[in-house]
């Protein structure tokens, strides 16, 4: 747990500054009232991180991090638009909710990675015999086309061919390897079972 920076034998007295006054002269560099605003604060601070942060040693991390940060921005604080603790609160919070948000984002992108890089074991045989039965399935229905619609079906996807460089080759005007393509898928579709 966070210790004490002061040596702990003095209380606050009635008459001891208040945590504003304590963040106020920290604000101007005063290390002896930084370190009574510590000894003040440190335990609240803490319990409150604690309780978004859950895991003990983070939340003494976000603690620390916290006071550095009280050290480094006390000069902007305002007292009139809240009290000082008040103000050390909401940067604790923000801190711990913040620490909480990277921890998760940092487990999500580490299942990312793990789920990508897990092997997942394929069933070789099974998935060579579905790509054959496939290859028998478009080969049987290619069968059923007219020989004219086969041509432009096989000169566009086993060719590569456009409808233009197909009409080119077979030397017939564009508006007829459209009607032959668009038939022969039709066809096609309905001779494996595919819906459109």
């Amino acid at each position: 747990m966070l210790g004490p920076v002061t040596d702990g034998e003095h209380e606050p007295a009635a008459s001891a500054p208040t945590v504003d006054d304590l963040l106020s002269a920290t604000g101007s560099g005063d290390r002896a009232a930084f370190g009574e605003l510590y000894d003040r604060t440190a335990a609240r601070i803490f319990g409150l991180v604690r309780r978004v942060v859950i895991d003990p040693a983070q939340a003494e991390e976000v603690a620390q991090d916290v006071f550095l940060e009280v050290w480094q921005t006390a000069p902007r604080f305002d007292a009139s638009r809240g009290s000082a603790i008040s103000w050390m609160f909401t940067l604790a919070h923000r801190r711990a909710v913040d620490r909480v948000r990277s921890a998760q984002s940092a487990r999500d992108r580490d299942a990312r990675i793990g789920a990508r890089d897990l092997d997942v074991p394929v069933d070789s045989v099974a998935e060579a015999v579905e790509v054959r039965l496939d290859h028998e399935r478009a080969a049987e229905a290619l069968a059923e086309l007219s020989d004219l619609q086969r041509e432009c079906v096989t000169l566009a996807y086993y060719g590569g061919l456009t409808q233009s460089e197909i009409a080119e080759r077979l030397d017939v005007p564009l508006g007829t390897v459209k009607s032959r393509m668009r038939d022969g898928l039709i066809r096609l579709r309905r001779a494996m079972g595919v819906s459109a």
